[in-house]
């Protein structure tokens, strides 16, 4: 071998010199006066100052922050599509949800999207509710219209066998009351590749 590397030191130390040599004359350089050393400025307060005022000390948090955000919307605008729904799609006069049930929508349509290369931004969700004539159609959704879909979300909620709610039958004609299951399906397909869609049950 030629060469021992000290990259510690900055230096390239031959064989022929001593590495008593070397450290000795890095230690003299460092307490000589009017003499820098590149590296003479490392952990001191002034570069943990620089590294904090960086502008992407904080990018995780903000990054964390806006998918919060984003799941909130979308989280919104599968209510508004229920909600529109009911008159056009669904023919109802009352539509009633288990609790939490949009939000554990939202929450799994971000996990869905979080190995996409766009991740959220990139999907098209689509809604839908699944009756006993077939499957109803109540809208689509873009997260993030400023960004072409890489792949579609189908969001399949489940009408309660009954159609109706006891409590409800002497304000309501039963037939104008729609109540939904907890459970309901994800169905993922990429919308460029012929890769067989997925196909997400949750109870």
């Amino acid at each position: 071998m030629v060469y021992t590397t000290a990259l510690l030191f900055g230096h390239v130390l031959s064989e022929e010199e001593s590495v008593v040599e070397m450290i000795g004359k890095y230690f003299t350089q460092l307490t000589s006066p009017g003499t820098k050393s590149p590296s003479a400025r490392r952990g001191s307060v002034e570069s943990c100052d620089e590294r904090e005022n960086s502008p992407f000390a904080n990018t995780d948090a903000d990054l964390e922050h806006e998918e919060r955000l984003l799941r909130q919307h979308v989280t919104r605008q599968i209510e508004h599509c229920l909600t529109e729904a009911k008159a056009s799609s669904l023919h109802c006069q009352v539509l009633l949800l288990p609790r939490q049930v949009t939000t554990r929508v939202g929450q799994d349509v971000v996990r869905s999207s979080a190995d996409e290369p766009c991740g959220l931004r990139g999907a098209c969700i689509k809604v839908y509710v699944e009756r006993k004539d077939g499957l109803k159609s109540l809208g689509s959704i873009f997260p993030d219209p400023s960004v072409t879909p890489t792949f579609e979300l189908s969001v399949i909620f489940k009408a309660d066998k009954e159609d109706g709610w006891p409590a409800l039958m002497n304000i309501f004609d039963t037939s104008k009351v729609l109540k939904l299951r907890p459970e309901y399906r994800l169905v993922k397909r990429k919308l460029y590749s012929s890769a067989s869609p997925i196909i997400h049950d949750f109870n």
